[in-house]
């Protein structure tokens, strides 16, 4: 077996998932043209990815980023939001979301989140579900989800376990308000705010090569205390992507995510 292998993308009309090993470091990237959303396919592939590296006896720790230098992650693809027209096509997209945060939740390897940019909604959700998220202070986040009449539903315990109840609920009820990476960093999201995203990345390359030659089952027994009291969330976040799937049927958030697709590209 090789040391380092890089393997092939899986890609879609528009964007990828893709994943590299390199002396025991796993990096997962995905992209979207439209500032690196997610849409069915990709969160599926995400899923698969972090769930076929987990028991990869190669890897030893894994940093999760998304393409480019500007966005980290736009949350739900809106274009795929309104096409549900179902209620049961409605919880199997939000369930696409659920997978991928269970799938890091239950997921051997520690993961190190790098964030180059802003997050909105599920890419809140991606970043606190990571072990560590090191970012840029440009990287502000929102949770946009009851501005458009849904509210975040599956990304809420993860996030929540991250900023607390309180830092969750400035998020979720102050829908339209960016938070600051130091805000973030405050309430815990982030474990470390940089300048530049040079230093994110040295910062990043530094943590991942210690944890590469740290003990696989020592950090395998953190990871499970790290999560201890998430054991039910297979049951809770299909019961919260239910919830959001019933939501995005009403005409209210027909109506808003209209009006967001409208608005002017800044």
């Amino acid at each position: 077996m090789i040391q380092g292998s890089k393997l092939p993308y899986m890609r879609h009309t528009e964007g990828h998932v893709s994943h590299e090993i390199q002396h025991g470091i796993a990096t997962i990237e995905f992209f979207h043209p439209s500032s690196n959303s997610l849409p069915a396919a990709i969160l599926s592939d995400l899923a698969k990815t972090i769930n076929d590296i987990g028991i990869d006896n190669r890897v030893k720790v894994i940093v999760l980023r998304s393409a480019g230098d500007r966005a980290f992650c736009a949350g739900a693809s809106f274009d795929e939001l309104m096409a549900i027209s179902t209620e049961a096509e409605g919880k199997k997209f939000f369930s696409g979301f659920a997978h991928v945060i269970n799938a890091m939740r239950k997921c051997h390897k520690l993961i190190i989140g790098r964030v180059q940019g802003k997050a909105v909604g599920g890419g809140v959700g991606l970043i606190a579900a990571t072990d560590y998220a090191i970012a840029t202070d440009d990287s502000a986040v929102k949770l946009s989800e009851l501005a458009v009449g849904i509210g975040p539903f599956v990304v809420g315990p993860a996030v929540e376990r991250k900023v607390g109840v309180s830092g969750f609920t400035q998020l979720a009820i102050d829908a339209t308000e960016w938070r600051s990476a130091e805000w973030a960093k405050r309430h815990g999201l982030y474990s470390e705010v940089h300048k530049t995203i040079l230093e994110v990345d040295d910062s990043v390359q530094g943590l991942a090569e210690r944890l590469a030659h740290s003990s696989p089952e020592a950090m395998a027994q953190l990871k499970k205390i790290f999560w201890q009291g998430t054991e039910n969330w297979d049951t809770l976040l299909s019961e919260r992507a239910a919830i959001s799937g019933h939501l995005v049927l009403s005409d209210f958030t027909r109506h808003a995510i209209n009006k967001f697709k409208a608005k002017p590209a800044k």
